[in-house]
């Protein structure tokens, strides 16, 4: 459903400025549901409407409000929100005590977690024991495990998100896939066809993937769940999201005709039964093979088990190379030794 012509809509750019906020700010107020959005067409970014504008604008507290409750800080400054050391705060993040809402890469590709200022002032109020003395000892048998939680709450966090601004059953179905590895989607969703719907609907990458290769890399490897048990929670979700999909309509197949709210499938297959046709039997008689005895009588094509002995040379003939190779061996003979066509330096890949 795209927005009524007749509402007043402005870009996601214009929409900032309305709210006096910052492009990451906003993104992020439109990810935590602070600030709705409509569609605007297909394939169009989505915009807000002036009622929107209007509705966070009669709060007592604009614009600071709205702009404290998407503050984002890092480890040190949340740190010293909670009074406490940087190492500190980040013991209690690896074990799960605050969630990370978005992270980057600084130019060590070191990965920089940032959290919502609210959520680190709430943490604070509601654990005061866990800013001082001694960490239980349930907390320290945890971090001697070496236990990192930060980036699979990061990754809980985002679904949800995404799972909320879903309506689609195939694209909530593609939010859960696109924590999971290709592999991993392959063993759930056993039809092609259905795997690349899902990879039709993927959601796009969270804002600020880095564009250098190698950043690139270590930043998806993020988005992607590592750890055996939630490997197993994403794909018993993934099967059961399918399940909901599936019962709501079909993937779209080859052949299938889209209209605006309907999709039929076009080929229809009908069953014609086909009388019997009587074949004449005709006789084959192998020619005469220089040096070779003269053949028997002649054998009636078609009556069984019986082989014309010029077709049984071929047919008991042992299997040889496959064609493919016979033909390359082919093509390479054709060329002279140094007549390939000269190696040229791979392009480098552009990331979307």
């Amino acid at each position: 459903m795209t927005v009524d012509q007749g509402a007043r809509t402005v870009t996601p750019g214009r929409a900032a400025q309305e709210l006096e906020l910052r492009r990451d700010e906003f993104r992020l107020a439109v990810q935590l549901g602070l600030v709705r959005t409509v569609p605007a067409g297909e394939g169009e970014r989505r915009r807000v409407e002036q009622r929107e504008f209007d509705r966070l604008r009669a709060a007592p507290d604009f614009p600071d409000g709205l702009r404290e409750r998407v503050r984002a800080v890092g480890t040190g400054e949340a740190a010293a929100l909670l009074g406490i050391t940087a190492d500190r705060f980040t013991r209690l993040v690896r074990t799960g005590h605050v969630s990370p809402v978005r992270f980057s890469l600084n130019r060590y590709r070191a990965v920089v977690w940032l959290y919502l200022a609210q959520e680190v002032a709430e943490f604070g109020l509601s654990c005061p024991a866990l800013l001082a003395g001694r960490l239980p000892l349930e907390v320290r048998e945890r971090l001697a495990a070496h236990e990192d939680l930060r980036a699979r709450n990061w990754r809980a966090r985002r679904l949800a998100l995404l799972l909320r601004g879903a309506e689609d059953p195939w694209a909530r179905a593609a939010a859960i896939a696109s924590l999971l590895d290709p592999v991993q989607v392959a063993e759930v969703v056993d039809d092609p066809y259905e795997r690349t719907h899902l990879d039709r609907l993927r959601p796009p990458p969270p804002p600020g993937m880095p564009m250098a290769p190698v950043a690139r890399e270590i930043a998806e490897r993020l988005t992607r769940a590592d750890d055996p048990d939630e490997i197993l929670w994403h794909r018993v979700s993934l099967a059961m999201a399918l399940d909901e999909a599936r019962a709501e309509r079909q993937a779209p197949h080859p052949g299938d005709v889209r209209g605006p709210g309907v999709r039929v499938r076009a080929e229809t297959v009908q069953v014609v039964q086909v009388p019997a046709v009587s074949v004449p039997v005709v006789s084959v008689r192998t020619p005469p093979v220089p040096g070779a005895s003269v053949p028997g009588p002649s054998v009636p094509l078609g009556a069984p088990g019986a082989v014309p002995e010029a077709w049984s040379a071929v047919i008991d003939r042992p299997p040889g190379r496959p064609a493919r190779a016979r033909f390359l061996e082919r093509f390479r003979r054709g060329k002279g030794v140094g007549a390939g066509r000269p190696r040229r330096r791979r392009r480098p890949v552009a990331w979307p």
